[in-house]
């Protein structure tokens, strides 16, 4: 069976075809969904529409790969907006795809699902308007929380002052404080994840073959803060794949970082299995069960 999934986010639309147990390919397209969310509590028109055309042109895409199944889901953009039912209904307008609002704890799970497939382990997601914490253990999810900041709402919210960053940053991720899981591998999952394996491996173009399973230490983290918060958004946009995403990737950064210091996780493994291959196991599980 061949799947076409589409993750909604906060900072950029996702696409994955999958066939047979496997990823065949991702796209990435960022439309800023979450822009200016933070302030006005609603999605803007203009964000709305360029994000409709996006999930648009990938159910698109996925019909002309004769998908059997496509699914459209969104996350903390949406599910917070006060006006997340005119989106929607935007969305099936265009394409006639019903999208899926997952709650924050159901996308910490797709997270962990599509990362470790059932194994221990913890992960970080840093998205647009969230950023989720899972950790397993035992066969037991011990601690799992989805935090309401990332990297849209941090340039909205600060810009791009690092400085002003860490404040916003540190007052939003109190609950993590005294936390600490010795004894668990994280996984960092997420567009700034796989941006900060992409520099790390002087890729200019997206392979997510080569950024699978990159190591990144918390100094390394906090460097590329430093450097993508100094750095013009012109030369980030031009010298890495960030593209659209290179005036909000610093406070990615940034956010990765303060969380991996608060849990005192001096390394991550960058995975491409992530929440659209949690979503596809769990509604393929849900098909068998009905």
């Amino acid at each position: 069976m061949k799947i076409c999934a589409i993750d909604i986010g906060s900072n950029s639309v996702r696409l994955m075809m999958w066939a047979d147990g496997k990823t065949l390919y991702k796209k990435m397209t960022t439309t800023r969904l979450g822009e200016g969310l933070d302030k006005s509590g609603v999605l803007l028109s203009g964000a709305m529409e360029r994000t409709a055309e996006a999930v648009a042109a990938f159910v698109a895409e996925g019909r002309a790969e004769k998908a059997e199944r496509i699914y459209a889901f969104g996350t903390a953009a949406v599910r917070s907006a006060s006006n997340s039912a005119q989106f929607t209904a935007l969305v099936k307008e265009k394409c006639g795809v019903e999208v899926d609002v997952v709650s924050g704890e159901r996308e910490a799970f797709l997270g962990l699902s599509g990362a470790l497939k059932g194994a221990d382990g913890g992960i970080i997601d840093v998205g647009g308007a969230s950023t989720e914490v899972t950790v397993r253990q035992g066969g037991e999810i011990v601690f799992s929380h989805s935090f309401g900041i990332g990297t849209v709402r941090i340039f909205d919210g600060v810009g791009r002052d690092l400085g002003k960053m860490k404040k916003f940053i540190d007052d939003r991720l109190t609950l993590l404080g005294g936390k600490s899981f010795p004894s668990v591998s994280f996984c960092a999952i997420g567009g700034t994840a796989s941006r900060l394996g992409a520099i790390k491996n002087n890729l200019t173009e997206y392979k997510s073959s080569v950024i699978d399973g990159t190591q990144l230490s918390l100094s390394e983290v906090e460097g590329y803060a430093e450097m993508l918060t100094s750095m013009p958004v012109e030369e980030i946009a031009r010298t890495t794949i960030c593209g659209k995403s290179a005036e909000v990737v610093g406070g990615g950064a940034a956010l990765l970082a303060a969380v991996m210091a608060k849990l005192a996780i001096s390394r991550v493994t960058v995975s491409e299995s992530d929440n659209l291959e949690g979503y596809v196991a769990q509604a393929l599980g849900a098909e068998a069960e009905s």
